[in-house]
Protein backbone atom coordinates (compact mmCIF):
# COMPACT_ATOMS: atom_id res chain seq x y z
CA UNK A 1 0.00 0.00 0.00
CA UNK A 2 1.69 3.20 -0.79
CA UNK A 3 0.49 6.65 0.90
CA UNK A 4 -0.79 7.94 -1.81
CA UNK A 5 -3.52 5.41 -2.79
CA UNK A 6 -7.02 5.08 0.04
CA UNK A 7 -6.69 1.97 2.32
CA UNK A 8 -8.98 -0.40 0.87
CA UNK A 9 -11.47 -2.36 3.14
CA UNK A 10 -13.33 -5.15 2.58
CA UNK A 11 -16.77 -5.57 3.91
CA UNK A 12 -18.16 -9.23 4.00
CA UNK A 13 -22.05 -9.05 5.82
CA UNK A 14 -25.32 -9.97 4.22
CA UNK A 15 -27.12 -7.22 5.97
CA UNK A 16 -28.14 -4.73 3.03
CA UNK A 17 -28.28 -1.68 5.83
CA UNK A 18 -24.93 -2.61 7.64
CA UNK A 19 -23.32 -2.57 4.18
CA UNK A 20 -24.90 0.59 4.00
CA UNK A 21 -23.72 2.21 7.08
CA UNK A 22 -20.62 1.35 6.80
CA UNK A 23 -20.41 2.67 3.03
CA UNK A 24 -21.28 5.90 3.70
CA UNK A 25 -19.45 5.86 6.90
CA UNK A 26 -16.13 4.61 5.12
CA UNK A 27 -16.11 6.12 2.11
CA UNK A 28 -16.69 9.63 3.52
CA UNK A 29 -13.68 8.99 5.61
CA UNK A 30 -11.67 8.42 2.46
CA UNK A 31 -11.59 4.80 2.53
CA UNK A 32 -12.60 2.36 -1.00
CA UNK A 33 -15.01 -0.44 0.24
CA UNK A 34 -15.27 -3.99 -1.89
CA UNK A 35 -18.54 -5.52 -0.69
CA UNK A 36 -19.21 -9.48 -0.21
CA UNK A 37 -22.73 -10.69 1.16
CA UNK A 38 -20.82 -14.46 1.50
CA UNK A 39 -17.83 -15.90 2.95
CA UNK A 40 -17.33 -17.75 0.07
CA UNK A 41 -17.39 -14.68 -2.03
CA UNK A 42 -15.52 -12.61 0.71
CA UNK A 43 -12.44 -15.41 0.12
CA UNK A 44 -12.31 -14.66 -3.34
CA UNK A 45 -12.48 -10.99 -2.96
CA UNK A 46 -9.77 -11.16 -0.33
CA UNK A 47 -7.59 -13.16 -2.57
CA UNK A 48 -7.96 -10.78 -5.67
CA UNK A 49 -8.49 -7.34 -4.50
CA UNK A 50 -5.80 -7.50 -1.63
CA UNK A 51 -8.01 -5.53 0.58
CA UNK A 52 -6.15 -3.78 3.76
CA UNK A 53 -8.49 -4.45 6.64
CA UNK A 54 -11.27 -6.80 6.48
CA UNK A 55 -14.41 -6.23 8.29
CA UNK A 56 -16.36 -10.10 8.79
CA UNK A 57 -19.56 -11.00 10.39
CA UNK A 58 -20.18 -13.92 11.85
CA UNK A 59 -23.72 -14.87 10.96
CA UNK A 60 -23.14 -15.43 6.94
CA UNK A 61 -25.49 -17.34 4.65
CA UNK A 62 -23.20 -20.18 3.49
CA UNK A 63 -21.00 -20.43 6.04
CA UNK A 64 -19.89 -18.82 9.74
CA UNK A 65 -17.71 -16.17 9.46
CA UNK A 66 -15.08 -18.11 12.17
CA UNK A 67 -14.73 -20.63 8.98
CA UNK A 68 -14.30 -17.92 6.87
CA UNK A 69 -11.58 -16.18 10.04
CA UNK A 70 -9.46 -19.76 9.75
CA UNK A 71 -9.53 -20.58 5.67
CA UNK A 72 -8.22 -16.56 5.32
CA UNK A 73 -5.29 -17.15 7.85
CA UNK A 74 -4.51 -20.20 6.40
CA UNK A 75 -2.62 -17.89 3.12
CA UNK A 76 -3.17 -14.21 4.26
CA UNK A 77 -1.71 -12.34 7.55
CA UNK A 78 -4.17 -9.32 6.63
CA UNK A 79 -6.31 -7.76 9.80
CA UNK A 80 -9.35 -8.82 10.09
CA UNK A 81 -12.13 -7.23 12.73
CA UNK A 82 -15.40 -9.16 13.83
CA UNK A 83 -18.62 -6.71 13.52
CA UNK A 84 -21.25 -9.07 15.10
CA UNK A 85 -24.22 -9.28 16.90
CA UNK A 86 -22.85 -11.81 18.67
CA UNK A 87 -21.81 -10.34 22.19
CA UNK A 88 -20.61 -13.36 24.43
CA UNK A 89 -17.49 -13.49 26.04
CA UNK A 90 -17.22 -16.86 24.45
CA UNK A 91 -18.03 -15.96 20.67
CA UNK A 92 -15.07 -13.38 20.91
CA UNK A 93 -12.20 -15.78 21.76
CA UNK A 94 -13.67 -18.14 19.60
CA UNK A 95 -13.48 -15.06 16.65
CA UNK A 96 -10.20 -14.25 18.56
CA UNK A 97 -8.65 -17.55 18.78
CA UNK A 98 -9.23 -18.29 14.81
CA UNK A 99 -7.44 -15.33 13.78
CA UNK A 100 -9.40 -11.98 14.17
CA UNK A 101 -7.38 -9.39 14.85
CA UNK A 102 -10.21 -7.39 16.59
CA UNK A 103 -13.63 -7.25 17.47
CA UNK A 104 -16.74 -5.10 17.63
CA UNK A 105 -19.91 -5.99 18.74
CA UNK A 106 -22.88 -4.42 17.22
CA UNK A 107 -24.51 -1.75 16.96
CA UNK A 108 -20.87 0.20 17.95
CA UNK A 109 -20.02 3.76 17.22
CA UNK A 110 -18.37 4.86 13.96
CA UNK A 111 -15.54 6.60 15.38
CA UNK A 112 -15.12 3.48 17.70
CA UNK A 113 -14.89 1.09 14.59
CA UNK A 114 -12.49 4.11 12.96
CA UNK A 115 -10.08 3.87 16.13
CA UNK A 116 -10.07 0.16 15.18
CA UNK A 117 -9.31 0.17 11.79
CA UNK A 118 -6.52 3.01 12.56
CA UNK A 119 -4.91 0.19 14.76
CA UNK A 120 -5.47 -2.61 12.00
CA UNK A 121 -3.76 -0.58 9.65
CA UNK A 122 -0.65 0.28 12.06
CA UNK A 123 -0.86 -3.50 12.89
CA UNK A 124 -0.30 -4.54 8.96
CA UNK A 125 2.10 -1.66 8.20
CA UNK A 126 4.12 -3.21 10.88
CA UNK A 127 3.75 -6.84 10.26
CA UNK A 128 5.07 -6.41 6.19
CA UNK A 129 7.93 -4.34 7.65
CA UNK A 130 11.48 -6.02 8.66
CA UNK A 131 11.63 -6.38 12.53
CA UNK A 132 12.53 -3.21 14.39
CA UNK A 133 15.51 -3.35 16.40
CA UNK A 134 14.07 -1.38 19.31
CA UNK A 135 10.62 -0.78 20.25
CA UNK A 136 9.37 2.43 21.79
CA UNK A 137 6.07 3.88 23.27
CA UNK A 138 5.80 6.39 25.93
CA UNK A 139 8.87 6.67 28.65
CA UNK A 140 8.85 2.24 27.59
CA UNK A 141 11.90 1.35 25.74
CA UNK A 142 12.87 -2.38 24.35
CA UNK A 143 15.95 -3.27 22.50
CA UNK A 144 15.26 -6.47 21.44
CA UNK A 145 19.17 -7.00 20.09
CA UNK A 146 20.01 -6.86 23.70
CA UNK A 147 17.19 -7.72 25.72
CA UNK A 148 16.98 -4.64 27.78
CA UNK A 149 14.21 -2.93 28.76
CA UNK A 150 14.22 0.79 30.31
CA UNK A 151 10.97 2.63 31.12
CA UNK A 152 11.72 6.62 31.77
CA UNK A 153 15.58 5.79 31.44
CA UNK A 154 16.01 3.91 34.04
CA UNK A 155 16.59 -0.47 32.89
CA UNK A 156 13.38 -2.96 34.49
CA UNK A 157 14.86 -6.12 35.28
CA UNK A 158 12.60 -9.08 34.10
CA UNK A 159 12.46 -12.80 33.91
CA UNK A 160 13.03 -14.38 30.36
CA UNK A 161 9.34 -15.17 30.78
CA UNK A 162 8.14 -11.71 31.78
CA UNK A 163 10.72 -10.77 28.80
CA UNK A 164 8.54 -12.91 25.79
CA UNK A 165 5.33 -11.60 27.43
CA UNK A 166 5.79 -8.43 26.96
CA UNK A 167 7.69 -8.54 23.50
CA UNK A 168 4.84 -11.32 22.32
CA UNK A 169 2.43 -8.46 23.06
CA UNK A 170 4.17 -4.58 21.49
CA UNK A 171 4.70 -7.29 18.47
CA UNK A 172 0.99 -6.86 18.13
CA UNK A 173 -0.12 -4.01 19.81
CA UNK A 174 -3.15 -2.58 20.08
CA UNK A 175 -4.17 -6.02 18.91
CA UNK A 176 -6.60 -8.10 21.31
CA UNK A 177 -4.56 -11.44 22.59
CA UNK A 178 -6.43 -13.98 24.13
CA UNK A 179 -5.36 -15.98 27.11
CA UNK A 180 -4.98 -18.77 24.96
CA UNK A 181 -2.65 -17.52 22.12
CA UNK A 182 -0.40 -15.58 24.87
CA UNK A 183 0.06 -18.90 26.60
CA UNK A 184 0.40 -21.24 23.63
CA UNK A 185 3.46 -18.50 22.48
CA UNK A 186 4.71 -17.74 25.82
CA UNK A 187 4.52 -20.95 27.83
CA UNK A 188 3.90 -23.93 24.85
CA UNK A 189 1.09 -25.77 23.59
CA UNK A 190 0.72 -27.84 26.69
CA UNK A 191 -0.20 -24.65 29.18
CA UNK A 192 -3.15 -23.32 26.78
CA UNK A 193 -5.85 -23.29 29.61
CA UNK A 194 -3.26 -22.37 32.14
CA UNK A 195 -4.71 -18.55 32.72
CA UNK A 196 -3.81 -18.85 36.52
CA UNK A 197 0.08 -18.54 35.24
CA UNK A 198 -1.09 -15.78 32.89
CA UNK A 199 -2.40 -13.79 35.41
CA UNK A 200 0.24 -14.14 37.52
CA UNK A 201 2.72 -13.15 35.28
CA UNK A 202 0.53 -10.18 34.24
CA UNK A 203 0.11 -8.90 37.95
CA UNK A 204 3.98 -9.21 37.92
CA UNK A 205 4.51 -6.90 34.71
CA UNK A 206 2.31 -4.41 35.88
CA UNK A 207 4.20 -3.60 38.65
CA UNK A 208 7.06 -3.50 37.10
CA UNK A 209 6.44 -0.97 34.14
CA UNK A 210 2.66 0.90 35.27
CA UNK A 211 2.72 3.85 37.64
CA UNK A 212 -0.15 2.53 38.78
CA UNK A 213 -0.74 -1.18 38.43
CA UNK A 214 -4.25 -1.38 38.75
CA UNK A 215 -4.91 1.29 36.56
CA UNK A 216 -2.51 0.48 33.58
CA UNK A 217 -1.58 2.41 30.29
CA UNK A 218 0.34 -0.40 28.63
CA UNK A 219 -0.79 -3.97 29.56
CA UNK A 220 -4.62 -3.29 29.19
CA UNK A 221 -7.52 -6.10 30.39
CA UNK A 222 -9.99 -7.44 27.55
CA UNK A 223 -12.42 -8.71 30.28
CA UNK A 224 -13.08 -12.48 30.01
CA UNK A 225 -11.00 -12.87 26.88
CA UNK A 226 -7.72 -11.55 27.32
CA UNK A 227 -5.58 -8.63 27.22
CA UNK A 228 -3.97 -5.87 24.30
CA UNK A 229 -0.97 -3.91 24.72
CA UNK A 230 -2.14 -0.04 24.23
CA UNK A 231 0.67 2.19 22.93
CA UNK A 232 0.54 5.54 24.65
CA UNK A 233 2.40 7.35 21.59
CA UNK A 234 1.50 5.72 17.90
CA UNK A 235 3.23 2.82 16.52
CA UNK A 236 6.01 4.28 14.15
Amino acid sequence: MTSDVAPLILVVDDEGPMRRFLRVCLSSRGFRLVESETGADGLIQAATRSPDVILLDLGLPDMDGLEVTRRLREWSNRPVIVLSARGQEADKVAALDAGADDYLTKPFGVEELLARIRVALRHRGAADAPPEATFETGELRIDHVHRVVTLAGHEVHLTPIEYRLLSFMTRNAGRVLTHRQLLVEVWGPGYANQTQYLRVFMLQLRRKLERDSARPRFLRTEPGVGYRFQCVDPVP
